[in-house]
């Protein structure tokens, strides 16, 4: 069986987030921790409907993660696990520490995009 952890992969550093992640049979599998309040809803404009079209399961160590679908806004703190649907943005507060599994399939796509968006929005 596969499995990951912050002592088996190499820490990658991206705006106020760093993250641990590995692929585990078709599912990626992502520890982060975030330095500085976070939000993806600028990263994930241009997909459709400007949501995030993935399914996400997780659980929060540490501090606040927040999903928004909508006008409806659904947080979840320390010793929460969650399920969120597709079709959502999201974004975590400073010091949040969390982790989430998710398609590989779905998100190679989606990660792609929001890395492009961070080039846009930073020229």
């Amino acid at each position: 069986m596969p499995k990951m952890s912050r002592e088996s992969t190499t820490p990658d550093a991206q705006g106020p987030a760093t993250e641990w992640r590995a692929e585990l049979n078709g599912y990626t599998a992502s520890i982060v921790k975030l330095d500085a309040d976070g939000d993806l809803t600028e990263l994930l404009k241009g997909l459709p409907g400007d949501h995030c079209p993935s399914p996400h399961w997780g659980y929060v160590f540490k501090g606040r993660m927040w999903f928004r679908d909508g006008d409806q806004e659904e947080a979840f703190g320390a010793g929460d696990a969650f399920y969120v649907n597709p079709g959502h943005t999201s974004g975590a507060d400073e010091g949040t520490e969390f982790v989430v599994f998710s398609p590989t399939e779905i998100m190679s796509g989606v990660e792609a995009h929001m890395m492009q968006r961070a080039k846009e929005l930073s020229a």
